[in-house]
């Protein structure tokens, strides 16, 4: 598949981000000339890169994508305050530097953030990219243990407790991508509806959640990681609301797999070579170090899955719109599969559990 910049399309333009930062940001050195952008690799929503300053010093943009904006889904502000709250606490995040709400200097919001050096294993072939052995099973057990550390965080005492929310998490959720999905391009949502009815009545019935930080796309592939396997900063705040923190783990499981899953991971991970912790091991581990129940697991797992339908349902729409700053040769026709497939085995999981 081939992909290309749009030519139509700057992004983020360096002169005017260099004024604003030489105005507004003192700690990040500009010369004469403008900073070096250039987009990182990946990234189905909002866009991330790189900045370059006048002394070779690497710092991180991020800002959404450039059109087709669903709503809440791409809010700079709201990643902005998730990153700032954590930063003096167990959850490692890239140092918040500075928030700019004033669309006019790139023509969106927008915010900078340190640029954190690791890997970001985000498909199955990059799993080799750690070194047999213990670097593996750290990476595996590190990411249950940060996932757990962020659980442990008490919103109130991060400044984040105005964000929860009347009702229930799960009521919320299963409502808005539900929405989100009928605002997208996606011509049969048949499957994805027929998910969301069942779905709606199991969570009827489940036991109330505490209410903590849920990321909302907790897994390798928004992780940077050592070469010991360690990891240094969760990234890609955008979805992170206050929550179930088991939605997370079903997410992090539904990338990951378990060793006796019929269905097929919703997002190819590291794990796919070997060397990895399984599934098992890190729902064991998470139980352990949370002391949550994870007895109603399955019902996160089919959750999860139809929830990556929906989202995947907007990601398929702006590429079609091609606003995603790339066009595709297949027209979108492989993501429009792609999001049938996830429904269906939304339905499957659900039948399963």
């Amino acid at each position: 598949m081939s992909a290309r910049r749009s030519p139509e399309i700057d992004p983020v333009p360096a002169q005017p981000l260099t004024d604003w930062l030489r105005a507004e940001v003192p700690q990040v050195p500009v010369g004469d000339g403008p900073v070096e952008v250039e987009r990182i690799s990946g990234g189905h929503s909002n866009l991330t890169y790189r900045i370059i300053d006048a002394r070779g010093g690497r710092w991180a943009l991020r800002r959404p994508p450039t059109g087709m904006v669903l709503a809440t889904a791409h809010d700079m502000s709201r990643e902005w305050r998730f990153i700032s709250a954590l930063a003096d606490t167990p959850v490692p995040v890239a140092p918040p530097v500075a928030y700019c709400a004033d669309e006019s200097v790139i023509g969106a919001s927008f915010y900078v953030m340190g640029f954190v050096e690791g890997e970001v294993l985000g498909d199955g072939p990059s799993g080799e990219r750690l070194a047999p052995g213990e670097p593996r099973r750290t990476l595996g057990l590190d990411t249950v243990d940060v996932l757990a550390a962020l659980h442990a965080v008490d919103p109130d005492e991060v400044g984040l407790g105005d964000l929860r929310r009347s009702g229930g998490y799960l009521e919320r959720q299963l409502r808005r991508w539900h929405r989100q999905a009928h605002d997208s391009s996606v011509p049969d949502l048949s499957t994805i509806d027929r998910a969301h009815e069942r779905l709606v009545e199991r969570a009827a019935a489940l036991p109330p959640s505490d209410v903590r930080i849920a990321h909302g796309d907790f897994r390798p592939g928004n992780l940077a990681v050592g070469p010991d396997g360690r990891v240094r900063a969760v990234f890609d705040w955008e979805l992170a609301t206050l929550g179930d923190p088991l939605a997370d783990l079903g997410w992090l499981i539904a990338s990951w797999g378990r060793s006796g899953d019929a269905l097929a991971v919703t997002i190819p991970g590291p794990n796919a070579v070997g060397g990895y912790p399984t599934g098992e091991e890190l729902v064991a581990r998470y139980a352990e170090r949370s002391g949550r129940d994870v007895s109603d697991l399955d019902f996160y797992l089919a959750f999860a899955r139809w929830r990556s339908a929906c989202i995947s349902a907007g990601v398929y729409s702006r590429y079609a719109g091609g606003v995603m700053g790339v066009t595709e040769a297949d027209g979108g026709a492989a993501r429009l599969a792609g999001v049938y497939r996830t429904a269906e085995s939304a339905l499957a999981a659900l039948d399963a559990g």
